[in-house]
């Protein structure tokens, strides 16, 4: 999920009708100077983290005029509040207020459905007030073809007691908060606390949204470019990373980071899973035999070759992981095989120094394990495959047997490089990738194994005997190419070694070249 600040939130709000304080958000001491003088009062300044309790931690303060505000920020920005620094901080009016309310739009999994809940009591978490005073809180589905009507709004705020003016005024703000919620998509929109100020206005004058991770990309007005849901800021790699799942619709691609610096010798390990649910018992077997765990990474969903060979690279990015452990559901409806290959190029090209033990459990898990243990004897260090049937905790107890067994070189070989093409036949692929034939090398290929294992079948042969697109350049492109890795994968082990298929992942060379002592 995307969270947006405070700040962030209150703009979207004041978009739709939402009254909130009048302020800005400062970045220097003088920028808070200069908002509370526009403010023209007393004000409150805060500090922009994603965490809770901020006033607990002196991130909520109020101050009397612009010099004060001024010093306010100059001690909260830099300071640490969580896992974050703070760089911002919003001042903005300080409100005199006569009541209190909670008003959250929430995408409910139970329900299948946008649950709009409202309380007569703010201030407060809803789960804490729905605890002490349940008369007070109230809740309905909504049915997002029909939306929120004001009807159903005016009977949601009844429930909990109100009446009159105030009744029809919140159930106005109630619709115009579906309305944000629905616009921009949020898997969470609240407003805690929604004041009623003793002038009789209706005020957030605080809010919480946060954004479908998946609809990030239809609105760029936001300025998101990291939507994960952590308590501190991303690493470089799992910006790499995801910048690799942004700009690939196809399956998905989590990653991150667990441990910070380690070394060669700690039993630390790369984690790679298939499903939720699977990776978290995998995830157990793994720390019960005694590793630790560098990161998370979950390849479900039927992800293609090449995003499981962008998550591998990134894995083997991370330091001197001594194992790299595969494992998910072990009954994912996937083809292994996608995956088997992505892996294998992955580990031709580091070369991977160490063990890894892969249970690729699933749809063609037989072939997936035939086509990952065919790396063995090409890099330095043993790979052994799996299939459903085989448990987590043994996977486990293999890697370990493996590790104790391996002593990696001091000196990794060089890895498997994009030959140099005699004679280039050259497409692109969806997501920016290129695969290369070198028809001076393919034409004395027998097997032409490449045409047959094409998943997609968009490979014939020209004159020469040599592969081309049976399809345009632009259709192969657009995505009829699926970067399987079929062709790749096949010419190096049963073919003349004269295909590749080249898969950029930005950024990742330059941070391990910064990386090398």
């Amino acid at each position: 999920m995307a969270r947006l600040h405070e700040y962030q939130g209150k703009a979207l709000l004041a978009q739709v009708g939402i009254p909130t304080p009048s302020g800005r958000v400062a970045a220097t001491p003088d920028e808070a100077r200069a908002a509370a003088s526009e403010v023209g009062g007393p004000v409150v300044v805060k500090i922009q983290a994603w965490v809770t309790g901020r006033a607990g931690i002196g991130g909520v303060r109020f101050a009397d005029t612009p010099d004060q505000a001024a010093a306010l920020a100059a001690g909260m920005l830099g300071m640490r509040a969580g896992g974050f620094q703070v760089d911002r901080v919003l001042v903005e009016q300080k409100l005199d207020i006569q009541r209190e309310f909670y008003a959250g739009i929430i995408v409910s999994d139970r329900a299948r459905a946008p649950v709009i809940l409202f309380s007569s009591r703010g201030g407060t978490g809803i789960e804490e007030i729905s605890q002490e005073h349940p008369d007070a809180v109230a809740s309905l589905p909504i049915d997002i073809e029909l939306g929120l009507t004001d009807y159903q709004a005016r009977n949601l705020v009844r429930r909990t007691g109100v009446s009159g003016k105030l009744q029809s005024d919140l159930a106005d703000l109630l619709v115009k908060l579906y309305q944000a919620a629905r616009g921009w998509e949020a898997r969470a929109a609240e407003i805690n606390p929604l004041v009623l100020t003793r002038d009789g206005r209706l005020v957030a004058a605080d809010c919480r949204i946060t954004v479908d991770d998946y609809a990030v990309f239809r609105h760029a007005d936001l300025g998101i470019t990291f939507a994960r849901e952590l308590d501190r800021p991303p690493t470089v790699l799992e910006r790499i990373a995801y910048a690799v799942e942004e700009g690939d619709y196809r399956g998905t691609f989590y990653f991150i980071q667990m441990i910070d610096e380690f070394q060669r010798g700690e039993r630390v390990v790369g984690f790679h899973g298939a499903g939720g649910g699977g990776s978290m018992m995998s995830m157990d077997a793994v720390i019960n035999e005694g590793f630790r765990i560098a990161n998370f990474v979950d390849t479900s969903g039927n992800p293609p070759a090449s995003k499981v060979y962008r998550a591998a690279r990134i894995i083997l990015s991370q330091g001197p992981i001594d194992g790299y452990f595969g494992s998910g559901s072990g009954v994912a409806s996937q083809e292994q095989f996608h995956s088997a290959r992505g892996l294998v190029k992955a580990f031709l090209e580091e070369p991977l120094c160490v063990p890894a033990v892969i249970r690729l459990g699933g749809n063609a898990e037989d072939k997936a394990v035939e086509i990952l243990e065919r790396v063995n004897g090409h890099i330095p260090a043993p790979v052994e495959g799996y299939k459903k049937d085989d448990s987590p905790q043994f996977c486990a107890q293999r890697l370990s047997a493996l590790m104790a067994a391996n002593t990696p070189p001091d000196e990794p070989p060089q890895g498997r490089t994009p030959p140099s093409a005699q004679r280039p036949y050259t497409f692109a692929t969806v997501t920016g990738g290129e695969v290369t034939f070198d028809h001076a090398v393919c034409c004395h290929c027998e097997s032409k194994v490449c045409i047959q294992e094409c998943v997609p079948q968009i490979l014939t042969l020209d004159d020469d005997g040599c592969p081309v697109l049976s399809i345009s350049t632009e259709e192969a492109r657009r995505g009829r190419c699926i970067e399987c890795l079929a062709c790749d994968i096949a010419c190096y082990f049963d073919g003349a070694r004269g295909g590749f298929v080249e898969l950029p992942i930005p950024g990742l060379e330059a941070y391990r070249l910064q990386r090398q002592p």
